[in-house]
């Protein structure tokens, strides 16, 4: 024992351990409570709303798929596998088939697409991260207001006004960049000084770039609503980082639009493939696969329905059917695929500030 009293082998603890407490804290944790909730009648009737609603789109798109698979019938069954392979159309007294029309919608909508998208978000950003306020408000009227432009309109501009003046720009795109297949044209020599407008004008690409100045204003809304969305914490961030305003947009807006710009470029296209009336007021059917779109001709599938439907015989008639089946599938799975790809993507996400 030392002077204190106290063994020298003993430790002495300044801060002794708490006793346990008695009480509602030491007892064993219970189960979790089960909450339950009591819908209103509005409750109820807001969710039969929207499962009627869905329901009713499913059965649109099933009844559609159907009455054209149906009216289609007979000429798919007198066809057969060559109806995806045949170039020409001719129900009446020859071979039909929908290779070199669905080769001509893909390559409309694909020029429409590489025009709209750059334009498309370009306008987004500006309106979105730019544009002072006082005309911003402006601007995106303006935007909505050309959504509504009816196509026949853009229709009579594109042919009225915008194609014997794009037929300068096919021509130098030939001249420069004939050796591309693509922008090839068939008898017209690079840098040749005989006047050739004719062999540029009706083409592919004056009908993909009026078609892409129709769905520009659609993509440009749904894709500049999501960027005026982006978190304003993710925002700040970026700044207090030392980020530009471009540097903020590249890792921050952009990143949480992803998914709007791919269903804004979805939408488009699905509106690019279906289009008719600029297509028929402006390009020349030729209903053998053109595969270079600077080149005066081509075709579509729905220009071909819209154009021979009113003569066409009973079996014309299911030939049409078939081709409008076909242009139906091919819009239903670019949709499938932009909702699989939006599904996937960030858009939309919460911060993580």
């Amino acid at each position: 024992m030392s002077s204190g009293g106290f063994a020298q082998d003993e430790p002495i603890s300044l801060f002794p351990e708490p006793e346990p407490l008695e009480g509602p804290e030491s007892a064993p944790p219970q189960a979790p409570m089960k909450l339950t909730s009591r819908l209103s009648a509005s409750d109820y009737a807001f969710r039969a709303v929207a499962r009627g609603g869905g329901l009713l789109v499913l059965v649109l798109m099933v009844s559609v798929g159907s009455f054209l698979a149906f009216r289609g019938d007979q000429a798919l069954r007198k066809a057969g596998f060559s109806f995806l392979t045949t170039q020409t159309w001719n129900p009446n007294g020859g071979g039909f088939g929908i290779a070199a029309i669905m080769v001509g919608t893909i390559l409309i909508a694909l020029v429409a697409i590489t025009v709209a998208v750059p334009l498309a978000v370009g306008s987004a950003l500006y309106i979105s991260e730019y544009a002072p306020r006082r005309i911003q408000r402006g601007l995106i009227s303006l935007v909505d207001l050309m959504a509504a432009v009816p196509s026949i309109v853009f229709g009579l501009w594109g042919f009225l006004f915008l194609e014997w003046r794009m037929t300068s720009l096919a021509r130098w795109i030939n001249d420069w960049f004939g050796w591309i297949p693509l922008f090839k044209v068939n008898g017209v020599t690079a840098h040749s000084a005989q006047p050739t407008a004719t062999s540029y004008s009706a083409s592919t690409f004056i009908v993909g770039i009026v078609v892409a100045l129709m769905i520009t204003p659609i993509a440009s809304s749904i894709m500049r609503e999501a960027f005026s969305q982006a978190p304003a914490g993710e925002r700040e961030g970026a700044y207090a980082l030392g980020g530009t305003r471009w540097g903020m947009i590249r890792t921050v807006v952009l990143p949480f639009g992803v998914g709007a710009m791919i269903g804004g470029t979805m939408l488009g296209l699905g509106r690019a493939l279906g289009e008719t009336i600029a297509v028929v007021m402006i390009i020349s059917p030729v209903y053998v696969i053109q595969p270079h779109i600077l080149q005066h001709g081509g075709s579509s599938i729905s220009a071909t329905i819209a154009l021979q439907y009113l003569e066409a015989t009973p079996f014309a008639v299911s030939a049409l059917m078939a081709a409008g089946l076909s242009l139906f599938a091919l819009t239903l799975l670019v949709n499938i695929l932009a909702a699989v790809v939006v599904g996937r993507s960030r858009s939309g996400a919460v911060s993580e500030a």
